[in-house]
Formats: C-alpha cells, sequence, structure tokens
C-alpha cells in the first residue's frame, strides 16, 4: 500500500479500483484531522443514468443494506456541498471556502467509496437531492443546514455500526464517520468561533463524551426530507 493510500483513511476492498488523491489544504488545520478521510475512486462505467425519479428505492438487507444507507447519506452530503461551493454564500470568505470545498471533497470520496464497494446488482441508483426549502445564498441557512446533516451523518454511522456483521465493513465505517465528526466540529466553530460548540453538550454527552447513535428508522425520515426519491429501510437489519 503506497503511502497516499495509507494517508487516505480509506482501505481499498478486493475487486475495488485504484484510488487517486484529493488535496486536504486548510481542513486539517481547521478540523486538526491527522487524516482527510479517503480517496476519490475512479467512476464506474456501468452506472446507470436515470432520467426519471424511482417511486422507492428499498436499501436492502444486511451488510449491504447498511452500505446503500450509508451511501444514500454521503449522496446527499455530496450533492449538498457540490451545490454550496458552485453558489457561495453572499460574503463567504476564503477561508470559509476553502474549508467547505475540502468537506465538498470528502463527502465526493465517501460518496464514490460506498459506490465502488457495493455490487453493482444491490447498489441503489443515484438519489435525486431536495434542497428547495435551504437559501444557498445565506451563510447562516447553509451552515446551519451543514451543521444538521454533520450532526445526523455522524449519529446514523454510530447507530449502523452495530448492525454491521462484516468487520471489514465496520473498520471502514469507523474511518468514515471519525471524519465526518471533524467535519461537524469545523462547521460548528464557524458559527461559533472560538467556543465549546464544536463539541457542544447538545452533541457529545457530558457523562460519557460520546457522540449519539441513531437507529436508520429514526434517521431516515429526517435525511427524507432532503431527497425527491422515496426511500425504505424496512429490509434493513435491526440488530
Amino acid at each position: 500500500m503506497s503511502k497516499e493510500q495509507k494517508d487516505s483513511g480509506l482501505t481499498m476492498l478486493p475487486g475495488q479500483l485504484e484510488p487517486v488523491m484529493v488535496g486536504r489544504r486548510l481542513f486539517l488545520r481547521y478540523a486538526g484531522a491527522a487524516v482527510a478521510g479517503g480517496a476519490v475512486l475512479a467512476s464506474c462505467k456501468d452506472e446507470e443514468n436515470p432520467t426519471t425519479v424511482p417511486s422507492s428505492v428499498d436499501l436492502g438487507m444486511g451488510d449491504i443494506g447498511i452500505l446503500n444507507y450509508a451511501y444514500a447519506l454521503e449522496q446527499l452530503e455530496a450533492a449538498f456541498y457540490t451545490q454550496v461551493i458552485a453558489t457561495p454564500f453572499t460574503g463567504i470568505t476564503d477561508a470559509e471556502k476553502t474549508l467547505l470545498t475540502d468537506i465538498r471533497d470528502h463527502e465526493i470520496i465517501h460518496r464514490e467509496f460506498f459506490k465502488a464497494a457495493i455490487p453493482v446488482a444491490n447498489r441503489i441508483t443515484d438519489l435525486t437531492p431536495n434542497f428547495t426549502g435551504i437559501n444557498f445564498g445565506d451563510r447562516a441557512s447553509v451552515l446551519g443546514t451543514a451543521k444538521a446533516f454533520e450532526d445526523l451523518g455522524v449519529s446514523a454511522y454510530n447507530g449502523a455500526g452495530r448492525l454491521i456483521k462484516d468487520p471489514n465493513y465496520l473498520v471502514l465505517a469507523g474511518k468514515i464517520v471519525s471524519v465526518e465528526a471533524r467535519h461537524a466540529a469545523a462547521i460548528r466553530d464557524l458559527l461559533n468561533p472560538k467556543s465549546a460548540d464544536f463539541a457542544g453538550d447538545d452533541i457529545v454527552a457530558p457523562t460519557t463524551g460520546l457522540d449519539p447513535a441513531t437507529k436508520p428508522a429514526d434517521v431516515l425520515p429526517t435525511a427524507q426530507k432532503f431527497v425527491q426519491t422515496p426511500l425504505s429501510g424496512a429490509n434493513l437489519p435491526t440488530a
């Protein structure tokens, strides 16, 4: 394994494509991360390109279902930050744009990782986001949504981790959630600089020092508000 692959925070599963690194730049200084969180995988050439929103998407069963669940969330986050950078909010600073660009790149990394890891026959389709309730020109709207997405993502990974049976997948999920937690801390610091909000009592339990762990059944209704494609987690494992 090359040094670049080790630094990426994600190891490749058998049969996956060779990664290409994405620059980490200012994010490491903001979030204090030792690892940026991933390697960009080459695009799969057998991808479907749907032109209509399917009536419903079943995430599936077992570990594959959990991977599709994570893939759905990463699609949502990648689409959100891609729009944030494409249409920067009024008054965005260079430092803010650099940080949000890094987060966008990480979310794309995570999305492409799951796309390559899940067998094509079992992988959910590309989802259609619904961002009509977000004012991308307003800083408070963008960062408030980013905070909600990152906090939701961390709790979702924590809640799904105990449902994963394959230890290799569990290790990968652990690496990704550590990066998502750094995203959450960085966004919180943008909203309230030099405060304790980066790990506030509203998200890190004072008695345990742990982030919340939320079950997929409780995460999906919140995520669904931002996705046009109906998602069904009815067959996901629960224990």
